[in-house]
């Protein structure tokens, strides 16, 4: 290795804080508000959206695009080494995983589809989905109608999704479920422990959309016993758009038949002429072509603070800065349509006025430097661990009366 790139190797893993020498691990809770300006300007609580970016996010990212402009591609071999081993490593920290379980891809999407179209159906097969999915998961089995593949649609009960409705839907040839960890329209959180022992108990598979869960729950996925998962970077994580990641369960690896794929997808020399299509040896097959460096370097860096900051810890921030926010809107007679149910709550909490237009109040509250979605005709925050009880509060004054 030249000394070049033994340089960059050194500074990507400690220059990610221009001038401070300890780098992210260094980050306290003291201190990490700091590092997102947004909070300085307005009380922003649409991370569920798209999540607003830190300084060290930044950082990495123009870190990333100046070794571009001083070195071309000279470092590209240390690229895909950092990449494949330091930060594949550290989002299986994240999420309870191996470093081999890990691809990278662009969205949530792009990971949901690699299960769609690359699980080995058989006609007559079916998919069980609830009935309040993200779109995402939900046109790419619609799809499979063409390959004999039906949906069987649960049903949920305000806005909440029970494993035994799963359970009462599930026959001979139901082969996956896939759901939501957390439903986007009103932050029900699925019960993974109890979805999961269904699923081993029928020997089906377990498929999750986890970008509403990844980044502002903790996660255990060997111990939740998921087989599939796919997270966004552009929300909870707090990376930057077009980043993101699928986990592939080692021990089901070989059932998945990657459905694109490139000269990334296998092991070959720069050279790029030996054509043999045998399949990387890990969850680097799903990787058809060249990774978004430049967004992956960013989204290092939130990982990072993630696991300086915990994850464990990080849940229970926002779920204090909820429960805030659900005594302070029940004061002024606001309806809660998020659960309240221990083990149901997450990050994202929707709420309604109990006659105003919910599209209305939500650009009255930006006037006021209040940010949030509109989801459902409902009122959705979803605060971050850099957010706090004043964003809350400032959330509050503005809201119209009832």
């Amino acid at each position: 290795m030249s000394s070049i790139i033994q340089s960059q190797a050194v500074d990507m893993n400690t220059a990610l804080f221009p001038g401070e020498s300890g780098g992210i691990e260094a980050l306290r809770w003291d201190n990490v508000v700091s590092f997102f300006p947004i909070k300085q300007r307005r009380a922003y609580l649409n991370n569920a959206s798209i999540g607003a970016l830190s300084t060290p996010v930044i950082a990495a990212v123009n870190h990333f695009m100046e070794d571009v402009r001083d070195n071309g591609r000279n470092n590209y071999p240390e690229w895909c080494r950092y990449a494949d081993q330091s930060i594949k490593s550290r989002i299986a920290r994240l999420i309870g995983a191996d470093r081999s379980e890990i691809a990278f891809v662009k969205n949530t999407t792009e990971g949901l589809v690699n299960v769609a179209n690359g699980f080995p159906w058989k006609e007559g097969d079916n998919v069980i989905l609830a009935d309040i999915e993200y779109p995402s998961n939900v046109y790419c089995w619609m799809k499979l109608a063409a390959r004999g593949v039906s949906i069987r649609w649960v049903k949920n009960r305000d806005g909440r999704i029970l494993v035994d409705d799963i359970r009462a839907l599930i026959d001979d040839r139901t082969r996956l479920i896939s759901l939501s960890a957390v439903q986007f329209s009103n932050g029900f959180r699925q019960d993974l422990e109890a979805t999961s022992a269904l699923c081993a108990e029928h020997g089906v598979y377990l498929n999750l959309d986890a970008i509403q869960w990844v980044g502002a729950l903790e996660m255990d996925v060997r111990k939740l016993g998921v087989h599939f998962m796919s997270v966004g970077g552009h929300k909870w994580m707090l990376s930057p758009i077009g980043t993101g990641f699928f986990y592939c369960r080692k021990e089901v690896l070989d059932l998945l038949d990657p459905p694109s794929v490139g000269y990334h997808t296998v092991d070959s020399t720069e050279d790029h002429m030996e054509y043999v299509l045998e399949y990387r040896s890990d969850a680097g097959r799903f990787e058809e072509a060249l990774a978004n460096f430049t967004g992956l370097w960013g989204m290092d860096a939130a990982v990072r603070i993630q696991l300086a900051l915990g994850a464990a810890r990080i849940e229970r921030h926002i779920l204090s800065v909820t429960d805030y926010a659900i005594e302070g809107l029940l004061k002024k007679n606001y309806h809660i349509v998020s659960s309240r149910i221990a083990g149901e709550r997450s990050g994202n909490l929707s709420f309604r006025h109990p006659t105003g237009d919910a599209a209305e109040i939500s650009q009255r509250l930006r006037g006021a430097g209040v940010d949030l979605a509109v989801r459902g005709g409902n009122l959705r925050i979803s605060p971050s661990y850099y957010n706090d009880v004043n964003d809350i509060d400032r959330l509050l004054e503005a809201l119209p009366p009832v």
